[in-house]
């Protein structure tokens, strides 16, 4: 018994060799080979492709931070520049980007869009610092997209603070995390030059933290209203965003005071 169980034991180890060839028996008694097919197919890909691909995920991101920080301490005209003389650079921005955005769990542009889609499509919007221009493919409205670089017929490439649009020729502009430059205050009057009624913002949480040198909401609501506009709504509720809302006041003083603009937060990263 205890031979037979040997021999059993034995031949289960046998049954299932990789890339090995075992004995058939025919119908007429003769003995072939059969090569058993390899597993290898099925198998997991090898541990130096899953860490080359981990490399690269993470190349790509220090780009864009890279990219990032650049963008939160220029001037505008600095950022058009540069990226005129290397629009590659813009598109790794931009990869980098929705990659980052791809992590949040609401993205401010569908709120945004939201906002204008429960109102008149007749309403004409400028999209400052647009990127792929993907409010204007989810809304009904008018929409100018403006951005340091084009990659799409339907984007115009500019400074934000110098637009082709006449005076009072939108009605919504639209500012959705692109007060990035060290001139934000430009292209808020750029905004106001162009704008018939309302203006929104939607920008980083972190960049109106005063606890965390962010700049105090209500210190940049009062320069905002400074500059022409009356505060609607600041709206909190988002874990990763804030929202701004704001009406063109019809009647402005043009030769009021300096406008004492707070210092926005730039979103700089920790160095590895």
């Amino acid at each position: 018994m205890k031979e037979q169980g040997k021999r059993k034991r034995k031949r289960g180890r046998q049954r299932h060799p990789q890339n090995q060839q075992s004995k058939t028996i025919t119908k007429h008694g003769k003995q072939t080979l059969q090569h058993q097919p390899s597993t290898s197919a099925t198998s997991k890909p090898p541990k130096s492709s899953t860490f080359l691909d981990k490399m690269r995920a993470r190349l790509s991101g220090g780009h864009f931070r890279m990219l990032n920080e650049k963008l939160y301490t220029c001037t505008g005209k600095e950022a058009l520049d540069y990226f005129t003389e290397n629009p590659a650079l813009f598109d790794m921005y931009h990869s980098g980007y929705q990659e980052q955005m791809s992590h949040w769990p609401e993205l401010p542009v569908n709120k945004i869009a939201e906002w204008l889609n429960g109102r008149s499509p007749s309403l004409v919007v400028a999209d400052f610092g647009c990127g792929d221009a993907h409010l204007a493919k989810i809304v009904k409205n008018k929409v100018f997209s403006f951005d340091l670089i084009s990659n799409d017929p339907s984007v115009i490439a500019c400074d934000m603070s110098n637009t082709s649009l006449d005076s009072s020729s939108v009605d919504v502009a639209v500012f959705c995390l692109s007060l990035m430059g060290t001139d934000f205050p430009s292209y808020l009057q750029e905004a106001h030059r162009v704008l018939k009624p309302k203006l929104l913002i939607a920008e980083v949480k972190s960049r109106f933290d005063p606890n965390t040198g962010g700049a105090d909401p209500k210190d940049f609501s009062r320069a905002v209203c400074d500059l022409g506009f009356a505060s609607e709504l600041t709206d909190f509720s988002n874990k990763m965003f804030i929202l701004l809302y704001f009406k063109k006041k019809e009647k402005h003083d043009s030769e009021s005071k300096e406008i004492e603009w707070p210092e926005l937060k730039p979103c700089l990263y920790k160095r590895r």
